[in-house]
């Protein structure tokens, strides 16, 4: 893409987690959020429903950190979001949870995924290799917990998604939102 697409035909909603506390003996895929994790991520609900950012479908991984962070998020939107425990995308690489993006049917036009670092920024920086320069830049620098990517792309079907095929149309956290 060349330029922002007028006519998006898909939207991509990179949802890193909130962020998560480090009790002692606890399995990191049993992490809970942080108080500040239980802040910041209505904050985004909040951003996500004033904006319109509403998912068709949501694939949220297995880990805790991952689920409560939805659960808050999921509070703030509109009744109604088919949402499903995605195990292929913890802690997995960017090319891992590109391939479960390219199995969602057509019907769904925005799909949220709610998952972890590296995973969430490399495939950001794979997907939209243009966009809003501010956005890009922000998110060169940092994909922070409770981080926030759009990403919008003029094709046809989820199959079709492929490395430099986005556009950012807009990265936002908590703390730029504040």
């Amino acid at each position: 893409m060349s330029k922002k697409s007028t006519t998006q035909k898909r939207r991509l909603i990179l949802l890193r987690h909130a962020k998560s506390a480090w009790p002692e003996g606890v399995a990191d895929e049993e992490r809970p959020l942080s108080d500040r994790g239980r802040k910041a991520a209505p904050i985004i609900g909040a951003y996500m429903a004033r904006e319109k950012l509403i998912p068709d479908l949501a694939l949220i991984s297995p880990a805790r950190r991952a689920q409560e962070t939805w659960q808050l998020v999921r509070e703030i939107l509109p009744d109604g979001i088919a949402d499903r425990e995605a195990v292929g995308i913890y802690e997995v690489p960017a090319d891992t949870i590109l391939a479960a993006i390219q199995t969602v049917k057509p019907g769904m036009r925005t799909l949220l995924m709610v998952g972890h670092n590296p995973g969430m920024e490399d495939l950001a920086s794979l997907l939209a290799t243009e966009g809003d320069v501010d956005a890009m830049a922000r998110m060169t620098e940092k994909f922070p917990t409770a981080g926030l990517a759009v990403i919008d792309f003029d094709l046809e079907g989820w199959n079709e998604v492929a490395a430099g095929t986005g556009y950012l149309e807009r990265f936002v956290t908590p703390r730029f939102l504040a």
